[in-house]
């Protein structure tokens, strides 16, 4: 059993800011760069700054102190997870560093609660970002080189995002969570995120409602990450032809951010993607009482890829109950 319900874990509050494509898309975003650098010398600073300036951020709002954070726990697409720990190393906050690719945001929720749930933690910060021109440097090529991407592609979005969980309760309670598993159906092509990842969403759905025994209409809405057009239509497929699952509840965050006329290809990706959708939309709208959000992760690496290997992936799951 790949599944854990938690008893008193709360998100309290959240702060993020966006790049200017996103700020351009479909959501109201209060917070965005003005140009891609952010005064900073090289893209990866602006990066390490737009994490600071959520931290910064949420801290204010609660009149709380970087000794007052028990744990803060996080990740993003660089290198050894650089822009995270280039950023914490200032703030004195004990550190859980994770890697999930874009699913990263949805694995610091779930060692963040499983930490809050022990009592020995009170208050734990999850934190991650992207940023389409440090992923798109590490993963494929310079945007500088101007190397055409075909439509399966995914945008990387620009953004970071810090959320606040306690004790304490709030309208949003994190539930239960389902950790994923790796998959790998043999997909070679570092353009096709989408299908590359979307076995493994279908995996971890999968594994949720078996574990809790629930049903798909369980949920209100069943968010996923990055996936785009092209993951969501294999996972709406594979659902239905192995399992018989209609998922007529269902929105992927990638594919809420951008509008048609942006040239963004399949959709967003990114770690960022999915809390910026959930924060931003999904929980102001009001409407959706139980929310699962399965964020997806492509776990590839430039050398290995380089190497002919194909690509695993990775789903991780939290389920989000709303007053």
């Amino acid at each position: 059993m790949s599944s854990i319900l938690f008893k008193n874990v709360y998100i309290n509050d959240n702060a993020m800011i966006v790049g200017p494509y996103e700020k351009a898309g479909k959501l109201n975003f209060n917070n965005a760069l003005t140009d891609f650098y952010d005064n900073e010398k090289t893209f990866e600073d602006a990066e390490i700054k737009m994490q600071s300036t959520v931290l910064d951020k949420l801290l204010y709002n609660h009149n709380l102190r970087p000794d007052d954070i028990d744990v803060i726990v996080g990740g993003d697409l660089m290198n050894q997870i650089t822009a995270t720990s280039y950023n914490l190393k200032d703030y004195n906050i004990p550190f859980l560093g994770i890697y999930s690719a874009c699913a990263s945001f949805a694995e610091s929720v779930i060692v963040t609660a499983n930490l809050l749930d022990t009592r020995f933690f009170k208050k734990g910060v999850v934190i991650t970002s992207s940023h389409n021109l440090t992923s798109e440097k590490q993963f494929r090529f310079p945007v500088e080189y101007g190397a055409l991407k075909p439509k399966r592609s995914t945008f990387t979005a620009t953004g970071a995002v810090a959320a606040l969980l306690t004790n304490q309760e709030s309208n949003i309670k994190v539930e239960s969570a389902t950790i994923g598993k790796v998959i790998d159906y043999g997909i070679k092509d570092t353009f096709n995120m989408g299908a590359v990842m979307a076995p493994a969403a279908a995996r971890t759905i999968l594994d949720h409602l078996k574990d809790l025994k629930r049903d798909i209409n369980y949920y209100d809405l069943i968010l996923t990450g990055d996936l785009g057009e092209v993951g969501t239509n294999i996972l709406t497929d594979f659902l239905y032809q192995n399992n018989k699952i209609k998922l007529k509840n269902h929105l992927d965050a990638g594919m809420q951010i951008y509008t048609e006329d942006q040239e963004t290809f399949a959709g967003a990706s990114g770690p960022v993607a999915l809390p910026l959708v959930l924060f931003n939309k999904i929980l102001n709208q009001k409407k959706y009482k139980k929310i699962l959000v399965v964020a997806t992760g492509s776990l590839h690496s430039p050398v290995m890829c380089n190497q002919k290997h194909t690509i695993p992936a990775i789903a991780h799951a939290i389920s989000l109950e709303v007053k």
